[in-house]
């Protein structure tokens, strides 16, 4: 049995959301250099540049990478071997994200109500999911999501008649509709299964993993490799100006379902993409 105290915690997550905003991750930059080789249009190679110049300015001064610092997305795998002291994790990481985004000097995004749009002030509450894993580690992953590419994703409860043509169709209308409004290049990030909720959980997890690795599942990597060049094909281009990289990856994420359903999320991801992890 390991002790961790919330004040660790605490610490671990202000860091983590100084870092994942204002540093790009290494496979996302890897990922708009390759899509600069590739890109066809002399104006999308232009903004990719820009986007590259942009992620070095912003590690150089220290400041966000983008004006919108997003809503807290915090995933913690909890060791069932963990004991943690002195508080609520839940307000540990609350506390942490406060102090990220006044230490970090950025920007204060969420309100505390849908309808009456207060802003909290301190970009709290966080949301939080939590997964209870074997040992006597707590890993911590703080995923700032920007609602200019939140707004874009979508869910369709197909019917499993709609078949794999159906969620083929459904990936490409969304990013299709989305344009330039969720800043591409973009990763798509696609649950698949489960429930309403399970669906979008794996949705925003597989926006987690590096742009350069692809499902094992045999089918689900050639899946991945057909929506990311289907998607490529659409014409929307670098910040929707057209030309090839519309995306940089479509990750998909599967699991088992009900025999009468076939729920499907899309969740877009701007190019930043960020997120940063620790472990306790």
């Amino acid at each position: 049995m390991r002790t961790i105290t919330v004040s660790e915690i605490a610490e671990t997550v202000e860091r983590l959301c100084i870092e994942a905003n204002y540093y790009l991750n290494d496979d996302i930059r890897q990922a708009l250099e390759k899509g600069m080789e590739e890109e066809c249009s002399e104006l999308g190679k232009d903004v990719l540049a820009r986007i590259i110049e942009n992620a070095d300015i912003a590690a150089a001064k220290k400041m966000a990478i983008c004006q919108d610092t997003g809503m807290t997305v915090v995933f913690v795998d909890v060791g069932q071997d963990v004991h943690i002291t002195g508080g609520s994790i839940t307000d540990a990481i609350n506390q942490g994200v406060r102090l990220g985004y006044k230490n970090g000097y950025l920007r204060n995004s969420i309100v505390r109500d849908p309808i009456d749009r207060v802003n909290t002030g301190d970009n709290t509450p966080a949301v939080i999911h939590y997964n209870i894993v074997e040992g006597d580690r707590l890993r911590i992953t703080v995923a700032p999501k920007g609602f200019g590419s939140e707004n874009m994703s979508a869910l369709k409860m197909l019917k499993p008649s709609d078949g794999i043509e159906g969620v083929k169709r459904f990936i490409l209308e969304t990013v299709d509709n989305a344009g330039p409004n969720p800043c591409p290049p973009i990763v798509v990030g696609v649950g698949m299964g489960g429930t309403v909720e399970k669906a979008a959980l794996l949705a925003k997890k597989a926006l987690l993993r590096p742009v350069n690795e692809r499902n094992p599942d045999e089918s689900i990597r050639k899946l991945e490799i057909e929506m990311l060049e289907r998607i490529n094909r659409l014409g929307i281009g670098p910040a929707g100006l057209g030309g090839r990289i519309t995306a940089l990856a479509v990750n998909i994420e599967s699991y088992p379902t009900h025999i009468a359903g076939l729920p499907v999320v899309v969740n877009i991801s701007c190019h930043a993409t960020r997120h940063a992890e620790a472990e306790l």
